[in-house]
């Protein structure tokens, strides 16, 4: 009786579980990816690993919550390209309040299947920028059309594909307009206005959107598992050391750190902090807009720096090498003010190097100027402590240092005092210490 009852019992379980089980399998599930800060050859990546594993997933929508002022136009493009190409339909969220879709953003946005905006949100100012050397450039007339008309044709594209406001974005392109979450709506730039990622869920239930091949797919949200793809420790570091301000730092480290090792061989450790400083500036620079011109300087700062170690200019070459590195820090990345270094930290990093090699250098004059204090002729006539029997060779002390010593006057013991009379290779040879007579 009671062993029916067991058995009624555990099938009873099972069954709950499968329940509970295919209940979970049945709840469809929202995948989010968060892409805020510049647009960039690594938050590209990302994203595009975030569209990956949401189809993966077998998702019913990846949304992309997208804050962010601008970025490269090669990141952008890679970016729309997942999205237009995803196998799921791809919703951007401009989100949370306060965040906005500039530049490059508002490609992205408009690239969407659906595109979404949070309270108090831009989107928005889409004018290409020309760069050159020293930076934002002015553009001929016929290089400007050039530009614009394929920014223009770009976004039209994108707009038209979604039935969005095709006249809208190509404004924003070519007169760099701007509008809030609601004119957004309003001018059909934008489907939803969600207060968060929950509106934005229940907003989206229903919803149906018209894949690349032709697929027409309804976005089922009731009851949705919300799962968030976050960035790596690995994405996030490289996310981090892209800033600008970041690899000017990575770079001055690997500069410090390189020149230390190379004014006082055999520290090692400055030399290996600089050498990997060095390899994560690389990365940085291989991910941003950098200017040649700004890198010849700099470099060209690192080569006066050392030269000075190893000539007496009384200070000309470290002058110029600090001159050459503020303008070279100052150029150093093109693409305007989101890819300019901080004046401030060009100022404060010049100072720190400046002060660094001043020492480092002055310690390496006074170090070759200074007479040899530990050579053969400073040993003769000094006078060392027997440490282990002298008869004749034993072992003497002689500034914390011991020695072979060789008595010229026959057995001395330990503790005895003795006078260095010559060094033949690395022993001594040493004679008695006479005592003072007393008075």
């Amino acid at each position: 009786m009671f062993k029916t009852i067991r058995v009624l019992v555990l099938l009873g379980l099972l069954l709950a579980l499968s329940i509970t089980a295919g209940v979970r399998a049945a709840s469809p599930t929202i995948a989010v990816v968060t892409a805020e800060g510049v647009i960039n050859p690594v938050l590209a990546d990302y994203i595009a690993r975030g569209i990956e594993e949401a189809e993966d997933l077998n998702a019913t929508a990846c949304v992309i919550q997208l804050d962010t002022p601008g970025g490269l136009d090669t990141a952008m493009r890679d970016i729309v390209q997942e999205i237009v190409n995803a196998r799921i339909p791809v919703v951007v969220f401009v989100s949370p309040s306060g965040a906005r879709a500039a530049s490059a953003g508002v490609f992205i946005t408009v690239a969407a299947h659906v595109a979404a905006m949070a309270p108090n949100t831009a989107i928005g100012a889409a004018s290409p920028v020309a760069v050159g050397p020293e930076g934002e450039v002015e553009m001929s007339e016929t290089m400007q059309e050039k530009v614009l008309n394929d920014a223009a044709a770009y976004i039209r594209s994108l707009a038209e594909s979604h039935g969005r406001n095709v006249d809208w974005a190509e404004q924003a392109v070519r007169e760099a307009v701007s509008a809030t979450e609601r004119e957004a709506l309003e001018l059909n730039v934008i489907d939803i206005v969600a207060a968060d990622i929950d509106a934005l869920i229940a907003e989206l239930d229903g919803w149906e959107v018209t894949l690349l091949g032709g697929a027409v797919v309804t976005i089922e949200t009731e009851d949705a598992v919300v799962q968030y793809i976050d960035m790596s420790w690995m994405e996030k570091f490289l996310f981090a050391i892209t800033d600008p301000n970041i690899a000017y730092v990575l770079l001055s480290l690997a500069t410090l750190g390189l020149f230390v090792e190379i004014s006082n061989p055999g520290l090692i450790v400055p030399g290996v902090a600089g050498g990997i400083c060095l390899i994560l500036a690389l990365y940085s620079l291989g991910n941003l807009p950098v200017n040649i011109t700004g890198i010849l300087l700099v470099a060209g700062a690192f080569g006066l720096f050392i030269a000075e170690v190893f000539t007496e200019t009384f200070g000309l070459f470290t002058a110029g090498g600090i001159t050459a590195l503020v303008l070279g820090s100052l150029i150093l990345f093109k693409g305007g003010p989101l890819f300019q270094v901080n004046p401030w930290l060009v100022g404060t990093i010049a100072f720190i190097i400046a002060a660094a090699i001043a020492f480092i250098i002055t310690r390496v004059v006074v170090s070759h100027r200074r007479q040899p204090s530990t050579g053969r002729e400073e040993l003769v006539g000094k006078t060392a402590v027997v440490k282990a029997v002298l008869a004749p060779e034993g072992m003497v002390l002689y500034k914390g240092e011991r020695w072979t010593a060789v008595s010229e006057e026959g057995r001395i013991e330990p503790n005895e005092k003795v006078v260095i009379d010559r060094v033949d290779s690395l022993k001594l040879y040493v004679h008695r210490q006479k005592k003072e007579s007393g008075n």
